[in-house]
């Protein structure tokens, strides 16, 4: 029997990469789309574009079918946003949005750089109307409340993934 997969989305803050992070820390297979996966491209077709836009904030969709297609692992984990996602999400066994109230959302999101999205005040404000309409996450995901512990995050993603 092949491995199975899962995306863990959410808006930017909600912890995906921390997920992530403590997904590996516990010997899991887990990949940080945003490091591994992303590239800005037009959502539809796939073409680079030059400059980043959140809207072309997408991944490679032959790597995510590739790392889909690796049976070695039992599970694979893909932690990260993508504009995308339509085209490879029928790929995954389950998807989890990662979910924070709003005042989390901002404290979390103050705290980064500059230099990071959602470290500038505009991109504070886009990411929080991304948050209250719900319209850059998946549909008919699991949720999941990431206002607990991470540990006590990852535990429910895993005990929903048994």
């Amino acid at each position: 029997m092949g491995g199975r997969n899962y995306l863990i989305e959410g808006v930017s803050g909600t912890g995906k990469t921390s997920v992530c992070d403590e997904l590996q820390r516990r010997g899991y297979h887990s990949i940080h789309g945003d490091r591994e996966l992303a590239y800005q491209g037009d959502p539809e077709t796939g073409e680079p574009l030059d400059g980043f836009a959140h809207e072309h904030h997408i991944w490679d969709v032959d790597k995510v079918r590739a790392f889909v297609a690796d049976q070695s692992h039992a599970a694979s984990f893909f932690c990260g946003g993508s504009r995308n996602f339509g085209r490879f999400i029928d790929l995954f066994d389950a998807v989890f949005v990662l979910e924070i109230d709003p005042d989390i959302l901002n404290r979390r999101l103050a705290a980064r750089p500059e230099s990071e999205f959602g470290g500038r005040a505009r991109e504070r404000e886009f990411i929080a109307r991304l948050h209250a309409t719900k319209e850059d996450v998946p549909k008919d995901a699991i949720m999941i409340d990431a206002t607990a512990p991470l540990v006590q995050v990852v535990d429910a993603i895993l005990e929903k993934c048994s």
